[in-house]
């Protein structure tokens, strides 16, 4: 392959592409490369994304590609890479199972095994399959040796160095079996948790909307769980979430929301709601759809000694003035190249297949 500056080239224009499907609108500009072949096709291949997946609206897919494209800057790229010694001699193919939990999750990888030479082969999600297939033309048009070296499967994974796999704590278990002898990163389910002490403003709490709602929840870098301290006044969270009221408007949630109602009802679990989510004391961190689980916690210390023995199964811990790594509040959902997911720096395990 072409140098790593020919790479990174590639894709600051992809992100320039990108640039047009925005939340606000999509808009086509002048004077991007091979807009006249792409832009139409990428539009209906984010109208066919939509209709294949119905947690893919077009505002979870539209802000998806919009936080790619600010990613996708001759800057952050160059940043990113410079944090890593990239220097790969003999390029190796490196397989990548991908989620589909929320559009484009596998991009991140994918992104990686390309900018560090190697060629990749892709077994997608069957709930995610439209969109990366067409951007990965794109880029072969802008770079041409990005031709053949990127494959996309949807049959047995075969002929490859190494692998990065994503899925459930289950499927974990057989990537980790079926992957032994193949250098890997394997990644588990994960969730975000957010700790209160008790003086967060009403600003702070509906940020924390955004991290609790994008994606319907459906993100590891969704909040599914709080912490509060005893006596927490909850009103002051519900308050803070009523800027996202309106996703009860979209059927499937509200199927959720219904269904795991009546199941908290019938199992005579106490809980919270206000109309489009409900809260329900308990200790694990993946909570269902519309739900967000809380537990009390009694000292500060105590909480940190918790959480950092759970560290493999909590993505981002969102605080104010709590952890050295915490997350602002409302920024969960906007990480940096080098913000990897489970902490694995993807760039270096690559560099050493």
């Amino acid at each position: 392959m072409d140098s790593i500056q020919n790479r990174i080239t590639a894709f600051v224009k992809l992100g320039t592409f990108l640039g047009q499907f925005s939340v606000e609108n999509i808009k086509k500009a002048a004077n991007i490369e091979h807009n006249d072949l792409f832009f139409d096709g990428f539009k209906h291949q984010i109208k066919i994304a939509q209709e294949n997946n119905s947690w893919f609206t077009q505002e979870n897919i539209l802000f998806a590609l919009e936080s790619w494209s600010k990613s996708l800057t001759k800057n952050n790229l160059e940043e990113w890479i410079s944090k890593n010694e990239i220097n790969i001699e003999n390029p190796k193919k490196v397989a990548i199972v991908m989620a589909g939990n929320i559009p484009m999750v596998g991009f991140h990888d994918f992104l990686s095994v390309l900018i560090s030479g190697h060629s990749v082969l892709v077994k997608q999600s069957s709930n995610d399959k439209h969109l990366l297939p067409f951007l990965a033309k794109y880029l072969e048009y802008v770079e041409t040796s990005f031709k053949g070296n990127i494959t996309f499967t949807e049959q047995k994974l075969e002929n490859f160095d190494a692998v990065i796999a994503t899925g459930s704590d289950n499927t974990a278990r057989y990537f980790e079996y079926y992957f032994k002898n193949k250098p890997n990163i394997i990644r588990k389910s994960r969730n975000s948790v957010a700790v209160f002490n008790g003086k967060e403003t009403e600003e702070d709490l509906q940020k924390l909307a955004e991290d609790v709602f994008t994606y319907f929840g459906l993100g590891c870098r969704s909040v599914s769980k709080i912490y509060v301290p005893k006596g927490y006044d909850f009103n002051n969270f519900f308050n803070g979430m009523f800027v996202k009221k309106d996703i009860i408007n979209n059927a499937k949630y509200a199927n959720n929301y219904d269904y795991n109602k009546a199941v908290y009802l019938m199992s005579l679990f106490d809980l919270l709601e206000n109309g489009f989510l409900m809260i329900k004391e308990d200790e694990s961190y993946s909570s269902p759809i519309a739900t967000i689980f809380y537990e009390y916690y009694d000292n500060e210390i105590d909480l940190k000694i918790k959480l950092h023995q759970d560290k493999d199964k909590i993505q981002c811990i969102v605080a104010r003035d709590f952890l050295e790594n915490e997350i602002a509040f409302g920024e969960t959902q906007n990480p940096q190249l080098w913000d990897y997911a489970d902490g694995v720096n993807t760039l270096e395990f690559l560099s050493k297949i």
